[in-house]
């Protein structure tokens, strides 16, 4: 082979390091899975980083005219460096400046307090305390989480809530009607984190209203994903009519 004709190391070598990248992905989600999540979310931080650096590598190469004739491979390995790239732009473009915060509820004045979430939730869950000032950051991260009202019954709408959580996939391991209390877990698709979550159900001559309160067991912060579950349940409860 002609020595002109030879893939350049420079070329090569990102290569290599983008497949490296590309199978820490799944490898780091295993991790996570099997519990071990730091360090997990670790070893995803720096594949979705090492990504974008090698995309933006490739893209030089791909500018550079000296390279010019092998274009079609630095296309084909830049490739490889897109899902870790995507990754970290989901984080961070969708609308990612979140409060390092995992606790979310709809009433931050008298939030719903779970009964039997401690039991399930195993040693190093983070505290379901409630401190002064826990919410604070809260109402300014996430005003429009309020109190659920309809015109409902209060039985009525304790049913609905249980058939909303089990659509939504949510397992339900407590569950009080006379109390008006529901708890459930929700298991997140990738990463298999589980969030706990209670629904209160209360009402009065008007109707009923319904607060819920989302907690992850691990981590300090969450993402936005307690109160995006948290509205998911409002949406689909209001779904179903008043």
């Amino acid at each position: 082979m002609n020595t002109q004709d030879k893939l350049p190391g420079l070329i090569t070598w990102a290569g290599y390091f983008a497949i490296t990248l590309l199978l820490i992905l799944p490898l780091s989600v295993l991790t996570v899975r099997s519990g071990a999540w730091q360090q997990g979310l670790l070893l995803y931080a720096l594949a979705c980083l090492g990504s974008v650096v090698l995309l933006i590598l490739f893209v030089v190469q791909l500018m550079l005219p000296r390279l010019s004739r092998w274009r079609p491979q630095v296309r084909r390995r830049a490739l490889l460096t897109l899902p870790g790239t995507l990754a970290l732009m989901s984080l961070t473009l969708g609308g990612g400046d979140y409060p390092a915060i995992h606790d979310i509820t709809t009433d931050t004045d008298d939030p719903p307090r779970f009964v039997t979430a401690a039991e399930v939730r195993g040693e190093g869950s983070n505290s379901l305390d409630i401190a002064p000032g826990k919410f604070d950051a809260q109402r300014a991260a996430y005003p429009d989480l309020q109190t659920l009202r309809t015109d409902m019954s209060i039985d009525d709408a304790y049913t609905r809530a249980l058939e909303v959580a089990a659509a939504l996939g949510w397992d339900i391991y407590h569950q009080d009607r006379a109390a008006g209390v529901i708890e459930a877990v929700d298991t997140t698709r990738i990463m298999a984190f589980k969030d706990d979550v209670v629904i209160r159900v209360r009402g009065n001559a008007a109707g009923a209203y319904l607060d819920l309160r989302s907690v992850s067991r691990v981590g300090r912060g969450d993402i936005g994903a307690n109160a995006r579950r948290i509205r998911t349940f409002v949406d689909a409860f209001a779904a179903r009519g008043a």
